[in-house]
């Protein structure tokens, strides 16, 4: 029995030591934020032709020539056939209007639209005159974007890591203790895409209102800082 019971007592103080290993060290945990706005660079704009035919022949022929135009007149203004591509074809027919029972089909509609990108922004609302002028009767909308979105990243990920930082050491100094060295830190959910922030437009030349606005990348980081032992 007595070697029982000096065994039990063993197994309870080598338990102890291995119980306290398990606790985390005490860490004060926040979340810094930051953000980096930047004017974009690129652009991109959605336009095409639509037409309609009694035929599917005669819309699809009207279509095919009108959209000729316009990209001839994008390749006359100097922009690269790499920039320009065909994002939508189609042919649908018509039907007639306010029939009972099926109604017969009164012709055809045929549409063609282009997306053109634009390394140039102030190129921006020319361009739009440009293919309208060439023939162009639907126009989808600019979209401003930034050619290297991973470097405005990086920057924002050192300021919240820094902001963070500024956070602990404020908690640090309110409980009484001191800041130690990182112990983690994660991204939340990633980078989170960029967000257009429009100024206000105002006429450019040949008569389209474009405001480019800004690119605004903004990043979230979890830090855990240890405290430092009292000496």
């Amino acid at each position: 029995m007595k070697f029982s019971l000096a065994f039990a007592a063993t197994l309870t103080l080598l338990a102890a030591p291995a119980l306290a290993e398990t606790l985390p060290p005490p860490a004060i945990s926040v979340t810094g934020e930051a953000t980096v706005s930047v004017p974009p660079d690129l652009a991109q704009i959605d336009a095409g032709v639509t037409s309609d035919g009694k035929t599917a022949r005669e819309a699809s022929d009207t279509n095919n020539a009108a959209m000729g135009k316009v990209l001839l007149a994008l390749k006359g203004a100097g922009i690269d056939e790499k920039d320009y591509q065909t994002s939508r074809l189609s042919l649908q027919p018509q039907y007639a209007p306010n029939r009972s029972g099926p109604s017969p089909v009164v012709g055809y509609r045929a549409s063609n639209r282009v997306t053109v990108k634009l390394r140039d922004v102030t190129k921006v609302a020319p361009t739009i005159d440009l293919v309208i002028g060439a023939g162009a009767n639907e126009f989808g909308g600019v979209n401003f974007m930034v050619s290297q979105p991973s470097k405005l990243l990086d920057e924002a990920r050192e300021r919240a890591v820094a902001d963070a930082r500024r956070k602990a050491e404020i908690y640090a100094k309110a409980a009484g203790v001191t800041l130690g060295e990182p112990l983690g830190i994660s991204e939340d959910g990633g980078a989170a895409p960029p967000i257009f922030r429009s100024k206000m437009a105002a006429p450019m030349a040949q008569g389209a209102a474009v405001a480019q606005g800004e690119e605004t990348l903004s990043v979230t980081v979890s830090v855990s800082w240890a405290i430092k032992p009292k000496e």
